[in-house]
């Protein structure tokens, strides 16, 4: 299987209140050529978030009521501009894990529609990243009989 492009897809009640806070938490933009489904693209023009309609969706009560309908983790090199930006476009603080002056650490926030997201940083380094790969190299294509 030859992997196009990966995307996470939202439900919510309010398609456009969820997608316009996505794009402005990442910079981007919303293509809503119709009312059910919203697609957030960012600033090389990639799809990286779908948001669909659902009228009946229920918000996540993380960590003990709703289940998580989703989980996203947004690693970020700069977490205090990064944790103040998120707060800016209109993210709901739920936990406040790490000071975000430490060498690693996360905090998580929920969107307008109750969806909630990591913002973390220095796990895992790039350094820890190169290392992984080149000790990890792919394996070979396996060779049908």
């Amino acid at each position: 299987m030859e992997l196009i492009r990966q995307v996470v897809a939202l439900d919510a009640a309010n398609v456009a209140e969820v997608s316009s806070f996505w794009a402005r938490l990442l910079n981007g933009r919303v293509i809503d050529d119709d009312d059910r489904f919203h697609c957030v693209i960012n600033q090389s023009g990639q799809w990286v978030i779908g948001v669909q309609h659902d009228p009946d969706h229920q918000p996540p009560d993380w960590p003990d009521g709703n289940a998580q309908q989703v989980h996203l983790d947004l690693h970020v090199s700069d977490p205090e501009v990064s944790l103040a930006h998120a707060r800016d476009v209109g993210a709901r603080q739920l936990l406040q894990d790490d000071d975000p002056t430490a060498a690693s650490g996360y905090h998580v926030f929920a969107d307008p529609a109750g969806h909630p997201f990591c913002i973390g940083w220095g796990h895992p380094t790039s350094e820890q990243l190169t290392r992984f790969l080149a000790d990890n190299p792919p394996a070979p294509p396996s060779q049908a009989p």
